[in-house]
């Protein structure tokens, strides 16, 4: 089964009193508490898709962690990995694969994998036989920042924006299924497609 998450920041210190303020005591309790609730979603063969800043840390510190960790991992790479991306001492058959974009296939949609939200994403037009989207952009990187809550000012704009169509000779609305796999929306948990959809939209 594949998951995805983003924007664990392993060792990220600032992510507990600044950014995030998620709120633990110390770095090492949230590494431990992200750890558990990983293992808690994700077994053995499962593959988790990683889309971006996972570790704050230097490779060897990154190794112990991923080895902690259930599933084969898959990493998009955000702007804070490069710490343990570029240590000689990070063992590169931890995970999979490490990619700036991916384009994937998951149940017969099209998954867009980016750390940087795109709101303009390959095949986002397109649509199943019974009309559910057959596209969906995964992203991270703005957390539930300013950042998001504007990129969701536009992409409820857009929702309300139609344009007519010469072709088909109706109006419609420029389809937008983006999710922002932020870690803290699912308590730290990788989770389905299907399952960030459902989440997204309770969210919304």
């Amino acid at each position: 089964m594949r998951k995805y998450i983003g924007d664990l920041h392993f060792g990220h210190a600032n992510m507990n009193d600044k950014m995030d303020k998620r709120g633990f005591s110390t770095v090492e309790e949230m590494t431990e508490y992200m750890i558990k609730k990983w293992n808690s979603g994700v077994r053995k063969n499962d593959e988790v898709i990683i889309v971006g800043d996972f570790s704050f840390l230097d490779g060897i510190e990154t190794n112990k962690i991923l080895r902690r960790l259930n599933g084969k991992k898959f990493l998009i790479e955000g702007n804070h990995d490069y710490k343990f991306l570029k240590d000689k001492n990070f063992d590169q058959n931890l995970i999979t694969w490490v990619k700036p974009y991916a384009e994937l296939n998951d149940n017969n949609r099209k998954v867009i994998c980016s750390h940087y939200p795109i709101m303009f994403y390959n095949g986002q037009y397109r649509k199943m036989e019974d009309g559910s989207p057959r596209s969906y952009m995964l992203y991270g990187h703005v957390h539930n920042t300013q950042d998001y809550q504007l990129l969701q000012q536009m992409l409820n704009l857009a929702e309300e924006t139609q344009f007519y169509s010469e072709y088909n000779k109706e109006y419609y609305n420029v389809p937008f299924h983006m999710i922002n796999c932020f870690c803290m929306f699912s308590d730290y948990v990788p989770l389905t497609l299907d399952e960030w959809i459902e989440l997204d939209k309770k969210q919304k």
